[in-house]
């Protein structure tokens, strides 16, 4: 894991703060943030590679190009894939905006302003409330926030034990061909039982559930500008027709347009 170099914030400072930035670079391979929660929301912004979020009963998958944003003291956790390159601004709980009062997490499409605007709050490592240049650019963020289109890559989760633990085993390796039978076996608990749990707790049947979960997964060959025809693989899909179809009907959008 790489830092990047911010300016150093004086501990004067820290009561004018009204936003609080980090850069963060996590190298290839799986990495894990356990969870945690921050007092402040969190505006959590992918530059490379993808994440999975996960905070209560839904987790989200982040792709470059795209933001969570965590309302404050949201327990949640981070898995990463690939080379990650994050960005994250802590915008404090004094800043009034219809967004930041909403409790649930989202994720934003980023526009190429808050793109910049992030990056020039990352270069002034935070935001006095003290400095009138610095409360206008909070501003403008805010609303840019407020503006950012909410994509819909969430995936609910199980709450009941065993179906959780089926869930992770899925999303540990969504491309991976595991039938709803060998899980059950796995875990111990009936075919039949995990189908009603499914249904009842995530509004969908398993193999619904599954699928999402893969195409989820598939984003990320999409966001590295990999090939059609290997997002379809990766979402267990031999054919490219058959994977785009699935992907409009789960997301509203065909797999180019997002």
């Amino acid at each position: 894991m790489s830092q990047a170099r911010q300016p150093v914030l004086t501990v004067e400072q820290e009561e004018f703060l009204i936003i609080r930035s980090a850069a963060l670079g996590f190298a290839s391979g799986d990495f894990n943030l356990l969870e945690h929660d921050h007092d402040w929301p969190q505006l959590l912004y992918a530059i490379s590679g993808a994440m999975t979020v996960c905070a209560g009963t839904t987790s989200w998958l982040l792709p470059a190009g795209k933001a969570v944003l965590i309302p404050g003291l949201c327990r949640h956790s981070i898995r990463m894939w690939g080379d990650v390159s994050m960005r994250t601004l802590y915008l404090s709980p004094v800043l009034d905006s219809s967004p930041l009062r909403n409790p649930d997490c989202r994720v934003l499409t980023v526009s190429p302003l808050l793109r910049e605007l992030i990056l020039r709050v990352i270069e002034l490592a935070a935001l006095d409330c003290r400095v009138p240049e610095h409360q206008r650019l909070a501003g403008v963020v805010l609303d840019e926030i407020g503006r950012a289109e909410v994509t819909p890559l969430q995936l609910p989760l199980p709450s009941e034990a065993r179906a959780i633990k089926v869930a992770q085993d899925v999303l540990a390796a969504p491309s991976e061909p595991v039938l709803l039978d060998e899980l059950a076996r796995r875990h111990g608990v009936g075919r039949r039982t995990l189908e009603r749990i499914f249904r009842a707790e995530t509004g969908m049947s398993f193999g619904m559930w599954q699928q999402k979960a893969r195409l989820l997964y598939s984003v990320r060959a999409l966001t590295e500008s990999r090939p059609v025809t290997e997002a379809a693989f990766d979402a267990g899909y031999a054919g490219v027709s058959a994977y785009i179809a699935a992907f409009k009907r789960t997301f509203g959008c065909t797999p180019g347009r997002l």
